[in-house]
């Protein structure tokens, strides 16, 4: 919180990235985190809440499992039981989950177009160049390897002069 921002551990294509956490969504969020907490603790005194490491670190820290900052951020509501150990855990919510509550808001919304989560990640990119925000900035919080992945998004300006402003116009 005190940086702004947020780590994504194996996000797409198994990348790890940091992108800016908004000031509007802090308070929220962080109240969010103290209902997973109490969660959390609520699922430990069940003899659960062990959260699933990634690689060989379960061996390398063996009590890190149950601690919170192990824990995903948005936790699903039901635990399963892991086949591998028997242990009874809690997952991040499915991607299906978050899927069909978009939808719902795009229904309600009246928009008439086709929506997915994946366009939040588009019309992200494609605000910070039109604020003026540089290629490079951009590449790195999309966590593209090449810039020519980020080139994309400045089709869509529809700006003359290489989607440059004139210094006049500042």
């Amino acid at each position: 919180f005190q940086l702004k921002q947020i780590a994504v551990h194996d996000g797409k294509g198994q990348k790890s990235r940091r992108t800016m956490l908004p000031d509007s969504l802090c308070l929220s969020l962080q109240e969010h985190l103290q209902g997973v907490q109490v969660l959390h603790r609520a699922d430990l005194r069940k003899g659960c809440g062990c959260a699933a490491l990634p690689g060989a670190l379960a061996r390398k820290y063996p009590h890190a499992e149950r601690a919170w900052e192990w824990q995903y951020i948005f936790p699903a509501k039901s635990l399963y039981r892991e086949q591998e150990t028997g242990l009874l855990r809690r997952h991040h919510i499915h991607p299906s989950t978050v899927q069909k509550a978009l939808k719902r808001a795009v229904d309600l919304s009246g928009i008439a177009k086709l929506i997915h989560c994946h366009t939040f990640r588009h019309s992200f990119a494609t605000h910070l160049l039109e604020t003026g925000y540089d290629i490079r900035t951009i590449q790195e919080l999309l966590g593209h390897k090449d810039v020519s992945t980020t080139m994309i998004y400045t089709h869509v300006l529809n700006r003359g002069g290489l989607a440059v402003r004139s210094p006049l116009d500042l």
